[in-house]
């Protein structure tokens, strides 16, 4: 589905509503919405995204979701089935993360505790660690489980699965969502050949 460069950019700003339901376990937390996610109403619909390729690789899925044109119903079921969701930590859409501000991130970040708490995820997975850090006031926060909560569910930071978080690749995003997924006590599913710590799961 193409979008000018023009219909993209009368975009800035909208919102895309959570992708989550019932029996949620793992909500992701992306950091904001791109033009092209919001003109088609789905999270991470943008093509050359990792994030779908990667819940694949991990096992969260049972095949690769493609949502460059919205989500089907039937992916979306899915999703829903496996327990997973996903949110943003800011709301507004940009052509790229980097463009938010600081007080944008903050804000977001105090509106996010509040829609984690209603949602009551079994973990949280934020995805990058770099809008992390800014959001929460954090600047020491490495990737991986967190000893602080948010909004009263387990954190993990993982990942961003964004093609320009270049030294991450498909494989080692699996496997950051895997553990995460794991600890959300989702069944995932068997995938030879995946590592973890430098050993296959």
């Amino acid at each position: 589905m193409g979008f000018t460069a023009a219909e993209l950019d009368a975009l800035y700003g909208r919102t895309l509503p959570d992708t989550v339901g019932p029996g949620l376990r793992l909500l992701f937390v992306g950091i904001n919405p791109g033009l092209h996610t919001v003109a088609v109403q789905a999270p991470f619909a943008r093509k050359g995204n990792r994030f779908y390729p990667a819940l694949f690789r991990a096992g969260i899925t049972d095949r690769v979701i493609d949502a460059s044109a919205g989500l089907s119903e039937v992916d979306r079921a899915h999703l829903f089935d496996r327990g997973v969701g996903v949110t943003s930590l800011v709301r507004a859409a940009t052509r790229r993360a980097d463009e938010l501000s600081r007080a944008q991130l903050i804000e977001g970040a105090a509106a996010l505790e509040v829609r984690v708490a209603a949602l009551a995820p079994a973990v949280v997975a934020m995805l990058g660690v770099t809008a992390y850090r800014t959001a929460f006031a954090r600047p020491k926060t490495v990737v991986g489980p967190q000893q602080q909560t948010l909004g009263g569910a387990p954190l993990w930071v993982v990942p961003n699965p964004s093609g320009l978080n270049a030294h991450e690749t498909v494989a080692t995003l699996a496997a950051a969502y895997r553990a995460a997924a794991v600890a959300a006590g989702i069944a995932v599913y068997d995938v030879p050949g995946l590592e973890t710590a430098g050993r296959p799961l």
